[in-house]
């Protein structure tokens, strides 16, 4: 407990943090690390192709053998969607635990450009022994809470948007705690922070979606990344990295 009693006294001791320091902090980084984020997100997606193909393998099969089910709309069997509805439903998570995975490892990379420091860029670094389990449960809470601020008239996602968000990072400079305590954790440094991450989420999403859309459109696969950077810099700055942390080898792992 004394790990996250610390953490949770330095998110409780946090400064005020200036939103233009830290959207001025986030275009530096991203400076150093949007061919990282490009590769993060082109990997995310050639991971997805062998899932997406499954997922709609049994709505093929039916156009391909029995093609008058999809013409005639009135004889449609609503059960020959249950597979289709599981596949979709198994797919979303396996997203879920890729995505959370891989942004966490992104983050353990911009750790160490923004501090200069040497070791592999391992955009599976999360998704391998013995951090997997922890992604997937965490994956799980994050995937709940979201769903319960949905059925709470919807008005509730962008309250814990910023924890979920927060939750991610947290996660991936200090893996050793347990699922509750980075969620405790996400929830105590987004009530703190709230009004200042979500302002910098919101405006990184729009400055990298138009920025995007004005490079032909396909420029957003490299401007995305930037959104996720403003996290980094209010987890840095608000809890800051040990300096022990620091010289540590980026191979070492928890059990």
């Amino acid at each position: 407990m004394i790990v996250i009693d610390s953490l949770l006294e330095k998110i409780e001791r946090a400064p005020s943090l200036d939103f233009g320091t830290i959207f001025n902090q986030s275009i530096e980084l991203f400076k150093k690390t949007w061919v990282q984020g490009l590769v993060m997100l082109l990997l995310t997606m050639l991971i997805m192709v062998p899932f997406y193909l499954i997922m709609y393998l049994p709505m093929i099969a039916m156009g391909l053998f029995d093609p008058e089910s999809f013409q005639n709309m009135d004889e449609f069997k609503p059960l020959l969607m249950i597979p289709f509805l599981v596949f979709v439903i198994i797919f979303s998570f396996f997203v879920m635990v890729i995505g959370f995975g891989m942004k966490a490892s992104f983050y353990r990379i911009c750790k160490m450009k923004d501090l200069n420091k040497a070791g592999s860029d391992d955009y599976f670094f999360y998704l391998k022994r013995p951090y997997l389990g922890k992604v997937i449960s965490l994956s799980l809470a994050t995937f709940g809470i979201t769903m319960v601020a949905v059925l709470l008239c919807v008005l509730p996602v962008f309250y814990v948007m910023v924890p979920v968000a927060l939750m991610n990072v947290i996660f991936a400079f200090n893996p050793e705690l347990s699922t509750s305590e980075i969620i405790k954790a996400g929830f105590n440094l987004g009530n703190k922070k709230w009004f200042l991450t979500f302002g910098l989420i919101i405006i990184s999403s729009l400055l990298a979606g138009i920025v995007g859309m004005l490079m032909c459109c396909i420029g957003i696969y490299v401007t995305s990344s930037f959104s996720y950077l403003p996290a980094y810099f209010i987890y840095k700055d608000s809890v800051g990295f040990d300096e022990k942390e620091d010289n540590e080898s980026y191979g070492m792992s928890y059990e």
